[in-house]
């Protein structure tokens, strides 16, 4: 490239990078004055103009000033319907599962209220924390994405509603039977086999369930063995209906290994407490 073709290309590109700068200038400029400004038909236009783009935090700025406005209109349906899917865009999903749920409410004929439902209901599945946390919001998403199921039985969006509650689902097994494992490692047994007893009751048909029957089975040994020598041998009986339980439903488990290995110390050690018995 010649001298005077580098001088002509720079200059070319000063230019259009001075001619962006000046519209973006008055692109924010006008926004400004809109914002400012009282008319409700502007800010509803650059509002809508600003949500297609997908500038969503300018948008809602906007929608805030005249969603009061425009409540019980015929714009209000789109208005809030845009007003709702921004915070979800912007993920505040607190006040988007709200805003949706209001949706739901307000316009129940409109086209987009299973869209606006099902939004809802994924905004409090988004809400739910990791399981050592507390887990109000976990069952708050399975009620709502439950009932989205149930009122729209035939949805496209069923079949991703459905993984979304076993996502959750897994999520309070996974605090329970970790809730119950705790007990046991800090040795107190009586209150890991009352966990996993009631693990075993409220969740028929966990992937955890084989891990419930087996360490229950386990702290019932340990609390067993160490007893007091009058509760050992009536606790190690008690801990054998524990093995036949795990063996009724998991014989062919891996685990299967070690709960026999449990269950010939435990069968030793009444035999050898018969034997000292029947020596004395």
């Amino acid at each position: 490239m010649g001298p005077l073709k580098t001088i002509i290309f720079k200059y070319m590109k000063s230019s259009l990078l001075l001619l962006f700068f000046i519209l973006l200038f008055y692109s924010c400029s006008d926004y400004q004055k809109v914002v400012r400004g009282t008319d409700a038909g502007l800010k509803y236009t650059m509002a809508e103009s600003m949500y297609v783009e997908g500038k969503y935090k300018k948008a809602l700025k906007l929608m805030e000033q005249i969603v009061p406005v425009y409540r019980g209109k015929p714009q209000a349906e789109k208005l809030m319907y845009m007003y709702a899917n921004t915070y979800y865009n912007l993920e505040d999903f607190y006040l988007a599962g709200y805003q949706f749920e209001r949706f739901a409410i307000s316009y129940p004929k409109s086209d987009s209220v299973e869209l606006a439902s099902y939004r809802s209901a994924i905004s409090y599945y988004q809400l739910s924390p990791v399981y050592s946390l507390d887990q109000k919001d976990t069952y708050t998403g399975l009620e709502k994405l439950q009932t989205f199921i149930d009122n729209y039985p035939t949805s496209e969006y069923r079949e991703e509603a459905n993984s979304y509650v076993r996502e959750l689902t897994e999520k309070l097994e996974k605090k329970d039977i970790e809730t119950a494992k705790q007990y046991y490692k800090i040795s107190d047994y009586k209150s890991a086999i009352a966990s996993f007893d009631n693990f075993i009751s409220d969740h028929p048909g966990s992937i955890y369930r084989k891990d419930a029957f087996f360490e229950r089975f386990q702290a019932a040994y340990d609390l067993a063995v160490r007893s007091t020598p009058s509760k050992v041998n009536p606790r190690l009986i008690e801990s054998k209906e524990y093995y036949y339980s795990f063996v009724k439903y998991y014989s062919n488990s891996e685990l299967m290994e070690d709960a026999d290995e449990l269950m010939l110390d435990i069968e030793k050690r009444l035999s050898n407490s018969n034997t000292e018995t029947s020596s004395q």
